[in-house]
């Protein structure tokens, strides 16, 4: 549905941080499934951890904040700028509960909860297959920079 070359147009993310690999379902004002690669190269593997590398929680919450952030973009029907930054402005009832490890592919599927006065709520889950690695409801708005 989107590829890599479309989120790079959308989303001002880059290496090392842009974590949507690429979009296979979306429904507009509702829903987006994204993907995840999750490879032995990242670059937080390094640390986290040298003898057990496991994808930190706080990474998670952001590639489904990114994906939430692709579904915002495509419901409000812009194309964001330099003069437009995506916030988080709540997570509410994150849990995480499984590792994410190298070589696991991260289901990112976030559903609009709410929308109201240009906040997004969305509920979010990450999975690797059918298990659940996290999920929470995310806040997130627009604002254009000065």
């Amino acid at each position: 549905m989107m590829d890599i070359h479309a989120i790079l147009k959308s989303l001002p993310h880059r290496y090392p941080f842009l974590l949507v690999d690429r979009v296979i379902e979306l429904e507009k004002g509702k829903r987006i499934k994204a993907l995840k690669n999750v490879t032995i190269n990242e670059p937080f593997f390094v640390g986290h951890f040298p003898h057990r590398p496991v994808m930190p929680g706080v990474l998670m919450l952001e590639a489904l904040a990114q994906a939430a952030a692709l579904l915002s973009f495509d419901t409000l029907g812009v194309t964001p700028d330099e003069k437009t930054v995506y916030y988080f402005v709540g997570i509410d009832g994150a849990r995480f509960k499984r590792p994410v490890e190298p070589g696991d592919q991260l289901i990112l599927e976030v559903e609009v909860d709410r929308q109201k006065a240009g906040i997004f709520k969305f509920n979010a889950k990450a999975k690797v297959g059918d298990e659940l690695a996290a999920e929470a409801q995310l806040m997130c708005t627009m604002r254009r920079l000065p």
